[in-house]
């Protein structure tokens, strides 16, 4: 599936009219997703498996308090992923990361790299402070809405 660039214009033109967030695009296996100040991204359409029930077992209480003190902290803000693709720490293999544990950011600073369909699209923080936890490993593939790192 591939779309001129008048026709790509025209579809953000439709997002600024109705203030719509954005836009996606269907055709069998592909999709393309135009977003309001973002960039546009042709990625594989994925299906959601179904779900089977698991059949949970009560823990013992001592497990339930270790499992309270691993829970995230409140203060915590996701950064998550707005697609499908692999994750990249660093703009290229012998660059430094964007950020580590322990760096501060600040709202719009890019943290980390997304490949889709081969187009980096940088991902940029939501929120300012500390990161506290990167969630994901070089190369490793994410989905639509992960978690990618938290920012305390």
């Amino acid at each position: 599936m591939e779309f001129s660039i008048e026709y790509i214009e025209k579809l953000a033109k439709v997002i600024n009219k109705h203030e719509l967030e954005e836009i996606t695009l269907e055709d069998g296996d592909k999709a393309v997703v135009i977003k309001k100040g973002g960039t546009v991204v042709a990625a594989p359409v994925v299906q959601a498996a179904e779900v089977q029930p698991v059949p949970v077992t009560p823990a013992p209480v001592a497990e339930e308090k270790a499992v309270e003190a691993e829970a995230p902290k409140k203060n915590r803000t996701p950064i998550t992923s707005p697609m499908v693709g692999c994750f990249y720490p660093a703009p290229s293999p012998t660059s430094a990361p964007f950020v580590r544990v322990g760096d501060k950011v600040s709202t719009g600073q890019v943290v980390c790299i997304i490949e889709a369909m081969k187009l980096m699209n940088e991902i940029e923080s939501e929120a300012s402070g500390t990161i506290a936890e990167i969630c994901v490993e070089e190369g490793q593939s994410v989905e639509y809405g992960q978690v990618l790192m938290y920012v305390e």
